[in-house]
């Protein structure tokens, strides 16, 4: 097996601003045009339903849907897989990179060529990467991790008329791809954290709401539930900031509402990166810790733990990656696949949980749900220390 790069790579686990300037760019993106409150119910649902598939191997497993046959793009192997990717911007999209490759390094007898291109961010740029795909003939399947969904919509119209498509991450305007993978949304992120902090917090406790960016599906969907959430219970958001995913910021405005109001009992994050310097501002200021929601970044679980404030990690799990060179290997072999959407579920760590999901040898970044922890490499593929 032959895996070739198409640009150069730029690992950039460490840096929290692209999380602003790339999330636009495909960085966690939901499913976008759809009926709000039809969405939110559905992924409420989803949230407490048991999926198909192997218990242990989530990255495996759907929801209800149909399954499709797949019996019209059956080919001989080995096949030539080519992945479309909108970037690799931010901790999320390395953690889940790195899983992709390692999951292509688990078929290569069925595997023959593994081409790539990043498009940096870039609509045009995945745009001309995903014509030059197709202009090759070298592709037996493409998957497509779109970095906006209308742009892209078009051109993943011209590769479906000629090879079979996967779309995963964010989803496109079309149903022309075999399957769409996603995890259960936004929506259901967004009201597990919310669920939490007011089952935590007395009546009438002081909320403050860190987000990142307006406009952006990802963030708009989990607050949107967590809007909900905090407007039927009796909690009282005492602040609704962007942070722009900057730790400095974060900390500095969670300081600014310590002085003004003097007591803060929940701060609920749409992004799980500011989350150690919210925990850092009462720390420095001596004060007692409030309830402090996440993410699975590595840092977050590991100060949750060492740190002991009441906290909860909803995940947008990284092992979708996984899931997007599987379908495409089923989808060749004439194998069904749920379709249009491959709904993977997206689990919560709790407390009781945590402690299964943290390694130290790990960066901080790291995110935990890779589904990786048996791969080859693992967990120095991923960064760990030695």
């Amino acid at each position: 097996m032959t895996m070739k790069k198409a640009t150069r790579q730029t690992m950039l686990a460490g840096v929290l601003a692209p999380f602003v300037a790339t999330a636009q760019g495909g960085a966690m993106a939901q499913v976008a045009n759809v009926d709000i409150d039809k969405e939110y119910d559905a992924q409420v649902a989803l949230m407490s339903a048991t999926p198909n598939g192997p218990a242990d191997k989530p990255w495996e497993q759907w929801f209800d849907a149909e399954l499709a046959d797949t019996s019209a793009h059956a080919k001989p192997g080995p096949y030539r897989v080519c992945f479309s990717n909108a970037s690799v911007s931010n901790a999320w999209r390395v953690t889940g990179w790195t899983t992709m490759k390692a999951e292509v390094d688990l078929h290569p007898n069925e595997i023959a060529s593994f081409d790539y291109a990043d498009a940096q961010g870039n609509d045009d740029k995945q745009i001309s990467d995903i014509r030059s795909f197709l202009n090759s003939g070298s592709c037996d399947v493409l998957i497509v991790s779109p970095n906006t969904s209308a742009a892209l919509t078009p051109v993943v119209e011209e590769a479906c008329k000629q090879l079979p498509v996967i779309t995963f991450d964010r989803s496109v305007n079309t149903s022309c791809p075999v399957t769409a993978v996603r995890s259960i949304g936004g929506y259901a992120w967004g009201k597990a954290a919310a669920d939490y902090v007011v089952a935590n917090v007395p009546k009438g406790g002081n909320v403050l709401v860190l987000r990142t960016a307006p406009g952006l599906d990802i963030f708009e969907t989990r607050w949107a539930a967590a809007e909900k959430v905090f407007a039927e219970a009796d909690v009282k958001v005492i602040g609704n900031e962007f942070v722009g995913g900057d730790r400095a910021k974060a900390k500095a405005t969670v300081v600014d509402y310590l002085s003004r109001t003097g007591h803060i009992d929940a701060v609920w994050v749409d992004l799980g990166v500011v989350s150690v310097a919210v925990a850092e501002a009462f720390q420095d200021m001596g004060l007692p810790y409030p309830v402090i929601t996440g993410e699975d970044e590595q840092d977050y679980l590991q100060a949750w733990k060492d740190d002991g404030f009441k906290g909860i990690a909803p995940t947008y799990p990284a092992f979708q990656w996984r899931t997007a060179v599987q379908a495409a290997l089923k989808v060749l072999k004439g194998e069904p696949v749920p379709a249009p959407e491959w709904i993977l579920p997206q689990p919560v760590i709790t407390e009781a949980e945590r402690d299964a999901f943290i390694d130290p040898q790990l960066p901080p970044l790291h995110f935990a749900t890779c589904g990786c922890e048996s791969m080859p490499g693992y967990p120095q593929r991923w960064g760990a220390n030695d």
